[in-house]
């Protein structure tokens, strides 16, 4: 039998180089405002909303507590410093399997980008499961509304003030949220032309 690797044209150094960018560091590495103008921009009116900050391959990320998520989000957007106008995608992170003492179980994940100054940032808010609920964004990226159903319908968290809070992707009357961790796997046949019902 042939290696995969072998298969797919991996030389020994590509497997090495491989290994290597696969590894994570023993230790996040936290921003320094002075660097990151996301986090020199919070500092001022929302030090006490951000928990923890990291840079890992030059991806910012700065984590936040839920409840002043829109004024976070609508500083980044409109300071001259950040200019954060483009929101790329929103999803979330259910920490189930790797809860610390303390650690909300969900995250919902902002990736924002800046056409103006070429940047990129990650805002994660911290949801807890007892209270599974955080702010619509709507109001800062209009965008924001397919992606919030999206999370949603997958994680069951409730975004306050949505215009539109319905499942996206599921019918209407499933049960559950497929994308938690506790999420009952199996037990649905997939269909196929051969199995349909009714045939």
């Amino acid at each position: 039998m042939v290696d995969i690797d072998v298969r797919l044209g991996l030389t020994p150094t590509d497997l090495q180089l491989r290994e290597i960018q696969v590894r994570r560091p023993a230790e996040w590495v936290e921003l320094d405002p002075q660097e990151h103008a996301a986090l020199r921009v919070l500092q001022p009116d929302f030090a006490g909303d951000v928990v923890k900050t990291r840079l890992f391959r030059g991806e910012q990320t700065i984590i936040v507590k839920k409840e002043r998520i829109v004024d976070i989000c609508r500083t980044l957007r409109d300071h001259p410093d950040t200019q954060f106008n483009y929101l790329s995608d929103i999803t979330a992170v259910d920490n189930l399997m790797h809860l610390e003492d303390g650690q909300p179980r969900f995250e919902v994940v902002y990736n924002l980008y800046s056409l103006a100054t070429f940047d990129r940032v990650r805002v994660k808010a911290q949801v807890s499961e007892d209270d599974a609920t955080i702010d619509t964004v709507e109001s800062v990226w209009p965008a924001a509304n397919w992606n919030e159903r999206e999370v949603f319908d997958m994680f069951g968290i409730v975004f306050n003030h949505h215009t539109d809070l319905r499942r996206i992707l599921m019918p209407d009357d499933w049960i559950g949220n497929p994308l938690r961790k506790d999420y009952p796997i199996g037990g649905e046949e997939v269909e196929f032309t051969y199995n349909v019902r009714g045939r």
